[in-house]
């Protein structure tokens, strides 16, 4: 693969030419090039009329096959989280509370003294008993310093003594077990004490890696979920400042707080935020058995945790509505999801529908669902924001889904094929470092999901995920490779394209070349998914192996 270059005129936009590769445009779906001036798509086409634009261009690259697509957007992520499970203590996959142990005595082994430790990622669901070690187990691993470790859907963490002593208070909050993982009020007290022992350094560091690995797997946006539950004021600001200031993603900001009026609207844009939702917490999650539920749990006595009711929703998106804020929950329990709904209903009866739907209020996780929730989403015009997965790491017949749920209810979670059905727009993410950026592994979770029924074709998903995550943000006018659009884009090196559905009907006429249907790569489970070569955002390039 080879690229060309000339100078560039003083006072023109810099233009770069692709050819003879795969471009994936509904400009044309059988293009094999791409001119872009600027930060903005010019031209996409074939071979014989990208001879002409040859001599003009500043650049030219010989694309030899590759593919181009449309850069992805990861519509749910905690960047400073993700960069420190990329760079500090991963229990990601850990089979045993020994195992746990062993890794935080190796982890603090390299580390200075005095600093507050921080790791995600463990999982007691499985592991023999289904107990998380001890607090006293703790302690002696991490040599009675302060260490704050998330499970790996973030809603509860294990603390030790140490970082425990730093919250005056903490025992006798909501949430706090005396040996035992901590939820609720106590956790985010917890949560709030780990964060605050961060530096600036370090916080700058673990947001840089987050940049640079979701360049490096083709994610040319991030939408960021942040919260005072979740992450600080801080966190988000010095984020957003840092992806302005240097060539990586673009990323957008939300912050989950309840917004009354006019003043309080302000403030979220003073943060930098687009909109007063992400992770505004309707409830918890099942892994922690916080997600809030009509019936009980399966595997324990009570139905999770509301944490907002149906009046409090109806006024946060009839204020943020009036303000021209968009609004968003994170709700994962039935319960919750009829709370959302139910309140975005009554917001629509006080501020009018019309003005409702303009905003596409979010919704994040949008898992147990019933017909009703989807209608309600259709006539609402919210949009699902879903991490499919949530369903490849915890669903099926015997997974932890099924632990909380039981095997019957559990089918019925996260029915992608049914929303989309029902017209109900759907943006894809990874809600990382809950599960870790991978675009193509979040199309393949979508297109074989555990339960048939919900399954959705590849096109759907890739939609979700590049075009989904714009018009989540209101943007209509990106995440397509067309002239016009954004530049950003993605090079990858990959097999023969396809068209691969859930409905082999389906796939049998869409790969009939009169239905014009671009192809992409085959995401079967146990086979490779794409290498990303380059990406480009707005024209800049901020990963390249191009030549590598």
């Amino acid at each position: 693969m080879t690229d060309s270059s000339t100078s560039t005129t003083p006072g023109r936009p810099r233009t770069v030419l692709l050819r003879r590769g795969e471009v994936h445009s509904p400009a044309d779906p059988f293009a094999t090039a791409m001119a872009v001036e600027g930060d903005r798509i010019a031209w996409v086409g074939s071979e014989g009329a990208a001879d002409s634009l040859a001599a003009t261009a500043d650049e030219v690259i010989d694309l030899d096959g590759a593919l181009v697509t449309p850069a992805f957007t990861d519509a749910h992520v905690h960047a400073t989280a993700t960069g420190l499970a990329l760079t500090g203590l991963d229990l990601t996959g850990s089979a045993t509370p020994g195992e746990v142990l062993t890794r935080i005595r190796e982890y603090v082994a390299g580390r200075p003294a005095g600093a507050a430790l921080l790791g995600h990622g463990w999982d007691a669901s499985g592991w023999p008993g289904g107990r998380p070690p001890t607090r006293a187990e703790l302690d002696e691993a991490a040599g009675h310093r302060p260490l704050y470790l998330t499970r790996v859907d973030a809603h509860s963490a294990l603390a030790t003594t140490a970082l425990l002593d730093l919250v005056p208070g903490v025992t006798a909050l909501p949430g706090y077990r005396a040996d035992g993982a901590l939820t609720g009020d106590a956790h985010h007290a917890v949560r709030h004490a780990a964060d605050a022992a961060l530096t600036d350094a370090q916080r700058a560091d673990a947001q840089r890696a987050t940049l640079r690995r979701a360049a490096a797997l083709g994610i040319g946006t991030l939408h960021e979920c942040a919260g005072p539950d979740i992450s600080s004021e801080d966190d988000l600001r010095g984020l957003l400042a840092l992806a302005a200031a240097e060539p990586g993603p673009r990323v957008v900001g939300y912050w989950g707080e309840l917004v009354t009026g006019a003043k309080d609207a302000a403030r979220v844009r003073d943060l930098g935020a687009i909109g007063a939702g992400g992770d505004f917490f309707a409830d918890g999650s099942l892994g922690s058995h916080t997600a809030h539920l009509h019936a009980p749990y399966h595997d324990a006595d009570h139905t999770g945790t509301a944490h907002l009711d149906a009046d409090t929703i109806a006024a946060h998106v009839a204020a943020c509505t009036e303000a021209g804020l968009q609004a968003g929950f994170h709700a994962i329990g039935d319960a919750a999801i009829g709370s959302v709904t139910q309140g975005v209903r009554a917001a629509a009866e006080q501020v009018g529908l019309t003005r409702v739907r303009a905003m596409r209020h979010r919704v994040e996780h949008a898992m147990l669902l019933t017909a009703g929730h989807i209608d309600a989403f259709a006539e609402l015009a919210l949009t699902a924001s879903v991490q499919p997965a949530f369903d490849a790491a915890w669903g099926g017949e015997s997974g932890m889904y099924a632990q909380r749920l039981g095997a019957d209810r559990a089918r019925t979670l996260n029915p992608y094929a049914a929303l989309l059905r029902a017209g109900v727009p759907l943006a894809l993410g990874s809600d990382a470092p809950v599960t870790p950026l991978d675009p193509w592994g979040t199309l393949r979770a979508a297109a074989f999901h555990r339960t048939p029924e919900h399954r959705i074709s590849v096109r759907a998903a890739f939609t979700a995920h590049t075009r989904g995550g714009w018009r989540a943000i209101g943007r209509d006018d990106a995440g397509a490779l067309v002239p016009g659009a954004p530049a950003d884009y993605a090079l990858w090196s990959t097999g023969e394209l396809i068209v691969q559905t859930p409905d082999d009907r389906i796939a049998r006429w869409s790969t009939d070349p009169r239905a014009a249907t671009p192809g992409l790569p085959d995401l079967t489970p146990g086979g490779p998914t794409p290498d990303c070569l380059r990406t480009v955002v707005a024209g800049r390039t901020v990963h390249d192996r191009l030549n590598e």
